[in-house]
């Protein structure tokens, strides 16, 4: 089998990089390129190793301490925890871009040196490559900071009316800002009403398309991760809440109380 070191060594150098640059954006670590440069140039070199005859044991922790020199000269920071962090999402990264070209190798049938896919020497699409790596680790990248912004906003949430208990997911939607004599009003799904039976108001609220009735309860007690918070009023709505595992949208003014 006829391989092109120069191939390797250029698409594992652009492999790196893409990497680092991913790992600086998902942790908002301050990018510099010359130094992305030389650590993807250092960890380019690391594919060399393979073709010399070094137990598995051995390659492990040579290509462990290579990835740890790539960090140190690509970002800088002499903190334990910055460092940390940027190891084990450069290895949450590698980790994602190894999985997707794992099922490239299934699919068409490549062998492999290190990360790069070959077959009858190096007839693997290098321009399909060069395009699809950023593009993954692009959506990787959004869709991670799109998950982390919105499940911090997910809460365990359980309401107390008259000893009647409803536990649920609360979300914190800052659109809903609606209060009734000052005080907040969390608005449940209406697939979880159990209150029937309790006595509630009737409020008008505005809508989209204009002004519409809220039924709300009075709570004993609202209990939002593990803190004890009174006087919440509980609306029931009149449709379904269109967040994925959400059953009560909580009052914007309650970020302040958790």
């Amino acid at each position: 089998m006829k391989v092109y070191l120069d191939l390797i060594l250029i698409l594992n150098f652009f492999l790196d990089f893409a990497l680092l640059i991913t790992l600086g954006l998902l942790l908002k670590r301050q990018i510099k390129i010359k130094n992305i440069t030389l650590s993807a140039f250092i960890g380019s070199l690391s594919v060399l190793l393979l073709f010399f005859n070094i137990t598995s044991f051995g390659l492990f922790f040579i290509k462990l301490a290579i990835s740890l020199l790539m960090l140190l000269i690509a970002y800088p920071r002499w903190e334990l925890k910055y460092f940390l962090y940027n190891l084990l999402f450069f290895y949450l990264i590698s980790i994602f871009l190894g999985g997707f070209l794992y099922l490239l190798k299934v699919q068409l049938g490549y062998h492999h040196i290190g990360l790069v896919f070959i077959s009858d020497g190096l007839s693997i699409n290098f321009i399909l490559m060069f395009f699809l790596t950023p593009l993954i680790l692009f959506f990787y990248t959004k869709e991670h900071r799109l998950m982390k912004s919105k499940y911090n906003n997910y809460y365990d949430v359980c309401i107390n009316i008259n000893n009647q208990i409803i536990t649920g997911i609360g979300y914190i939607d800052s659109g809903n800002n609606l209060s009734f004599k000052g005080h907040p009003i969390i608005l449940l799904d209406k697939r979880k009403d159990i209150f029937k039976d309790e006595a509630y108001r009737i409020i008008p609220f505005k809508v989209a398309s204009g002004v519409s009735l809220l039924k709300i309860y009075r709570c004993d007690e609202v209990i939002i991760n593990n803190k004890r918070i009174k006087n919440i009023y509980l609306g029931l709505m009149n449709e379904e809440i269109n967040i994925d595992g959400v059953d009560i949208l909580l009052n914007n003014r309650l970020m302040e109380e958790i």
